[in-house]
């Protein structure tokens, strides 16, 4: 039988919407019992949403928590989840108030207060982990608790703050569960959404059942879904193959990607334009060689996106010459207009004139999986190329990678990102912002400024021009070289409901959508 390929726009500030309405559950008529087996080749960081800010904790984490608000499929406006009504208080946009429903309960039977939101904010911003999400609340002063009502108090205007609530990031937790100064250990998870961890092995699986005391923007769950971590791509692919697994999503390689629309073996296929992207992030510490931008233009002088998609990612991706993707309202193309072909000869003369001896020798770090190899592989020989780079790759799990670019102990490295919300913030102020999750030592005062002056408009239409000068400010200084964006891809077995609505590009995965026909 036919492939199947079901289309989905998702509306990340598009142009054009095509959105769905409601959350298009697709009940399970309680064939209920029978577990659904999603595969991915993500991995989960932690089980803490104090400690992870990447895409598969906060995959898991949109179904074993709630945040006070979240995101409908292909939605731009998040909703209330947790909380009954939220909205800013005034017109200065630095106060912001939250009324929680006031029946949520935490796995521990504890019933959810605002002292849990506080205290869940709180301890984010405490912990400050490296790998946490303590970044994306940079304008964040103060959380008060009064009964059911959290009031936030920022630092300055920042439209944006209600996007970030709804995110992984505002996931909240049990306050007599979690330490208050340190990350959970094990996995006694206590969370009030959609679905109970019941099994966690980690880098292996999980299993999930519906929560019947869940409350909150999910009219019906689900049934029982157990998720299979995979330590490569391949892995992945072969246990698709063997329909070990009835749905599969991310980190598939991309000769399966590119071999969807001739699959005829009735595999369902839900299409996405994602605005994932993936950087060549550059180390501006001092010691590193690219703490010299002379070095890091001439990086940027020799990149060749075009054969990076065609030779790496059989075209499955798209070349990205900016911060903010296609897609996104405010994206520009500076990378293009500095750097339109790959030209050694002008990198050789970025590296004179900044009297940088060659070859520069660095290295360039890239985590296990996908294709980050060749794609590793392809830039040290692009680089190698000219006889001006000298470059050792490092490859690392990703737990470890995470904590070797933390720690500055690459020169460059390899970083996809899949956005949190859809608003080109979300791809400038976690990135390059004062205390940016890459890790990689960028601080400008212009971009900044910058930051702070886009936050500042609830019309995030009048932020445009801000975000476009954001985005030159970057092909300027150079802290990272834009690869490429992608679209997403959820794959599902013809007996498998609801697929389509699982991702819809911001990692948000919605369990709950599954059934069966």
């Amino acid at each position: 039988m036919r492939s199947v390929r079901v289309r989905i726009l998702v509306t990340c500030l598009v142009l054009v919407v095509a959105g769905v309405g409601g959350w298009q559950l697709l009940p399970s008529d309680k064939a209920g019992a029978k577990t659904i087996t999603v595969g991915t080749s993500d991995v989960v960081t932690s089980l803490d949403p104090a400690g992870a800010y990447d895409a598969g904790s906060w995959a898991l984490f949109s179904n074993i928590y709630q945040s006070l608000l979240t995101f409908k499929p292909s939605a731009i406006t998040p909703v209330p989840d947790a909380a009954r009504s939220c909205g800013f208080v005034g017109t200065e946009l630095t106060t912001y108030r939250c009324e929680l429903r006031s029946d949520i309960h935490f796995r521990s039977g504890a019933r959810m207060t605002a002292e849990d939101v506080k205290y869940s904010f709180d301890r984010v911003l405490a912990i400050k982990a490296d790998a946490g999400p303590a970044p994306l609340f940079a304008t964040l002063k103060s959380v008060t608790a009064n009964g059911l009502t959290v009031t936030f108090r920022l630092r300055s205007r920042d439209a944006t703050f209600p996007l970030k609530v709804a995110t992984g990031a505002g996931a909240i937790v049990d306050r007599t569960q979690y330490p208050a100064d340190a990350l959970l250990t094990g996995d006694g998870v206590s969370g009030s959404g959609p679905y109970l961890l019941e099994r966690y092995l980690p880098g292996s699986s999980a299993h999930l059942r519906p929560n019947p005391e869940y409350r909150g923007a999910v009219g019906a769950t689900g049934g029982p879904v157990d998720i299979e971590y995979f330590k490569t791509s391949e892995a992945l692919a072969t246990a698709w193959r063997a329909r070990t697994i009835d749905v599969t999503t991310r980190q598939l390689p991309p000769d399966v990607i590119a071999g969807l629309d001739s699959a005829g073996d009735g595999t369902r296929v839900s299409e996405s334009e994602s605005a994932a992207i993936r950087n060549l992030v550059l180390n501006t510490r001092s010691g590193s060689p690219m703490a010299d931008k002379a070095v890091r233009r001439a990086v940027a002088a020799v990149v060749d996106r075009a054969k990076i998609v065609s030779t790496v990612y059989d075209s499955t991706v798209e070349p990205l010459y900016s911060l903010i993707p296609q897609g996104i309202t405010s994206h520009s193309t500076p990378f293009f207009d500095d750097y339109p072909e790959p030209d050694a000869a002008r990198a050789r003369a970025l590296l004179q004139a900044g009297g940088v001896t060659t070859p520069v020798s660095f290295t360039l770090g890239y985590a296990q999986g996908g294709a980050a190899k060749p794609e590793a592989e392809e830039l040290k020989q692009q680089l190698e190329a000219t006889g001006l780079f000298k470059v050792e790759t490092v490859e690392k799990e990703w737990t470890e990678f995470q904590k070797g670019f933390s720690g500055g102990a690459f020169d460059a490295y390899t970083v996809g990102w899949v956005p949190d919300f859809p608003d080109p913030d979300n791809f400038v102020q976690p990135l390059i912002g004062s205390g940016s999750i890459l890790h990689n030592g960028y601080r400008s005062d212009r971009t900044e400024e910058l930051i702070r002056a886009t936050q500042r408009f609830e019309e995030r239409g009048r932020a445009a021009q801000d975000f476009k000068t954001l985005q030159r400010v970057v092909a300027e200084d150079v802290p990272m070289v834009p690869l490429w964006q992608k679209k997403d891809y959820v794959l599902s077995t013809e007996d498998v409901t609801g697929a389509q609505y699982l991702s819809d590009g911001t990692g948000i995965w919605r369990l709950w959508s599954l059934g069966w026909v």
